[in-house]
């Protein structure tokens, strides 16, 4: 019994590189669904390009349309394409930076004294991490 193996080497190459490309991390966002008053509050479990797996006691069904609010990226359109208990996976409409959502913003004053630079006003810039 052959349990979803790739059939093909190029889908063989292609489930390894969309491993590849995901980001691990635990961060929330806000979800909206296609028709649906209202946000919902999600778990981001891992991040690609392409799309995320969420996590969110919210009934949803495979092809709905959702618009997921990303941090440091903004509101982005995409479909659900698999649904499990709990958990579902999202693909986006288009491509996103998963090391933007990661990026945190730092203000001058998350900065310690020694690197402040006095008198200096200007837009929050981004932590390298």
């Amino acid at each position: 019994m052959d349990s979803q193996r790739p059939a093909t080497l190029d889908e063989e190459v292609a489930a390894l590189s969309r491993s590849a490309d995901r980001d691990s991390l635990f961060m929330q966002a806000e979800m909206a669904l296609g028709g649906r008053p209202g946000r919902t509050t999600v778990r981001v479990r891992n991040l690609s390009p392409g799309g995320m797996l969420a996590e969110a006691m919210v009934a949803v069904e495979q092809g709905a349309a959702v618009e997921v609010d990303l941090r440091n990226i903004g509101p982005v359109a995409g479909r659900v394409i698999w649904v499990g208990e709990g958990k579902f996976g999202i693909a986006f409409d288009r491509l996103v930076d998963p090391r933007a959502v990661r990026r945190q913003l730092v203000s001058g004053s998350d900065l310690p004294p020694h690197l402040r630079q006095r008198g200096a006003v200007g837009d929050p810039f981004h932590r390298r991490r």
